[in-house]
């Protein structure tokens, strides 16, 4: 008896409280088709397939591409964009591309980002003998632009307030 109360009062008595539209027929009622979605509105939550017609990139292009990415830096936030989108590969970028990282760095003058791409390196290499060769192929560069690594940085390693071994 008391939930027949409540759901009399709970019931909307005028008009004011009815919805203005009214249910459409069933078959008004159909999703339309994800094309139409596309075509009407920008933004949905479907994934749009822009880059069929393009190959596999080879190792030379991907180098010269970031080579020239990092040429054309002219920001911090530009040189650490194109080093995360460069190291997120799975590959280690070439010498070439590291030596115009570097050069990047020191044309903006982040130093602390110069030494973090040899970081980036070690993390990327197999082993120490890989990470051994791209510093004796940068060492020239490094000098040039006077970068020191992490381990120069902080040798016996409890120097550094954030030495976690």
């Amino acid at each position: 008896m008391a939930l027949n109360a409540l759901r009399a009062a709970a019931r909307p008595s005028s008009s004011l409280f009815r919805p203005v539209f009214r249910a459409a027929p069933r078959a008004a009622r159909v999703a339309p088709s994800t094309s139409t979605i596309c075509a009407r509105s920008p933004f949905t939550s479907s994934a749009v397939q822009r880059s069929a017609d393009h190959g596999e990139e080879t190792f030379e292009e991907f180098s010269q591409r970031y080579e020239a990415e990092f040429d054309k830096v002219q920001d911090v936030f530009e040189l650490q964009r194109n080093l995360n989108n460069a190291f997120a590969y799975d590959l280690v970028p070439s010498p070439g591309v590291i030596s115009a990282a570097l050069k990047a760095a020191r044309r903006v003058n982040d130093f602390p980002t110069a030494v973090r791409i040899f970081e980036g390196i070690r993390a990327k290499v197999e082993n120490t003998h890989q990470y051994q060769e791209y510093l004796d192929e940068l060492k020239p560069v490094r000098e040039e632009l006077g970068i020191l690594l992490k381990e120069e940085l902080y040798s016996s390693g409890t120097d550094s307030p954030f030495y976690n071994p």
